[in-house]
């Protein structure tokens, strides 16, 4: 299947929705915990491949802004796996040219944790390969509330004429300021929301549903969903050539 893939074609940056390790557990019954240890097997998987594939930019949604309303015990285990996965999975992303990069609300997790995403994002600074973006205590609505303050004081002090604002202004205030907008968007788990996610960036995004349950996620079904992506015509609102 590697050669049904058009290498001048594939999306500069791809988001996921990584949904459906609970319901993964539950199915087996096991607990949710179980279900996430799974997960991030998927994710290992997804970035390996996405790696492979030469996409310059992945970003996974890890962690809501809304998840911290989750019992206290599944949020400290999910933070937990989070310092193992960035601890184990570091020098494979020196290796292979990744770059660590996280968007969210990066001061309200734990102290442990940011350290350790820290010492990540010092260790692969200068890869240039690919950028894994992790979306850790991230929500739309909450990035581009934070954009519309830096931009009102900016205004506010002169730095910029509101006259004068432009979408590109606006992207380069976001978390994901100096990134391509989203080229292709994945959820899996058969759900069909978009969860406060990338809501900018994803402005004309392909979007793509799955029912795989994100644990039983792997390289097949995200190549058949990249090879799908390339026979779609993306028009950004103009008029097809064939019409």
């Amino acid at each position: 299947m590697w050669n049904e893939l058009d290498p001048d074609r594939m999306p500069k940056h791809v988001a996921i929705i990584m949904d459906g390790n609970g319901r993964w557990a539950k199915k087996r019954l096991l607990n949710r915990i179980n279900g996430h240890e799974k997960g991030a097997d998927a994710v290992r998987r997804i970035v390996r491949t996405a790696r492979k594939l030469n996409i310059a930019t992945l970003t996974l949604y890890a962690f809501s802004t809304e998840n911290w309303q989750r019992p206290k015990a599944e949020v400290s285990g999910l933070m937990l796996l989070l310092r193992r996965f960035l601890t184990s999975e570091r020098r494979t992303m020196v290796d292979n040219g990744i770059r660590l990069n996280t968007i969210g609300q990066f001061d309200r997790l734990p102290g442990a944790v940011r350290e350790n995403l820290k010492a990540g994002m010092a260790a692969t600074a200068n890869n240039t390969k690919m950028v894994l973006n992790l979306a850790l205590s991230y929500g739309a609505r909450a990035e581009i509330v934070d954009m519309v303050k830096q931009m009102a004081t900016a205004a506010r002090e002169g730095k910029i004429d509101p006259a004068a604002v432009t979408s590109e202004m606006v992207s380069d205030h976001l978390y994901t300021r100096g990134m391509p907008d989203v080229d292709l968007l994945i959820r899996t788990s058969g759900e069909m929301r978009i969860s406060n996610f990338l809501l900018w960036q994803i402005a004309y995004a392909e979007l793509f549903f799955t029912t795989t349950l994100w644990p039983d996620f792997g390289e097949d079904e995200f190549r058949q969903i990249l090879k799908a992506y390339q026979n779609r015509e993306r028009r950004f609102g103009s008029v097809s050539p064939c019409t």
